[in-house]
């Protein structure tokens, strides 16, 4: 192999690396893996016990997400980041006490297409 091809393919593999080769952060032990895309929830009903969850928000789709925590009334309790087609997130919620949450995304329109689901804590 010419010298310049084989420093060409270790600086490609060096950036691969450098950047993790993959698109966001390994899923935390004892989380909740939540997959998102065009429009729904995977779980749409998740189970976690009171106080503090962690949820591995995976968006398996082509446009960005997010997954907000709220009250039956639609009182905001938690909202993660937006998470953009490909990549994923880490989404902590402290605080959570027993009962039942609506879990949507608030992406314009994408909550009416169906992007909700439910949150049973306790």
């Amino acid at each position: 192999m010419r010298p310049a091809v084989a420093a060409a393919l270790v600086a490609i593999v060096l950036v691969v690396v450098g950047c993790g080769g993959s698109a966001g952060p390994a899923q935390p032990a004892g989380s909740v893996r939540v997959t998102m895309s065009e429009f729904k929830f995977d779980p749409s009903t998740i189970h976690v016990p009171p106080g503090t969850a962690t949820f591995f928000l995976v968006n398996s789709g082509s446009v960005a997400h997010d997954m907000v925590v709220e009250t039956g009334d639609g009182k905001r309790v938690a909202g993660s980041e937006l998470v953009q087609g490909g990549n994923s997130s880490v989404f902590t919620v402290d605080g959570l006490t027993t009962g039942s949450y609506r879990i949507v995304c608030d992406q314009p329109g994408h909550e009416a297409a169906g992007m909700k689901g439910t949150l049973s804590v306790g």
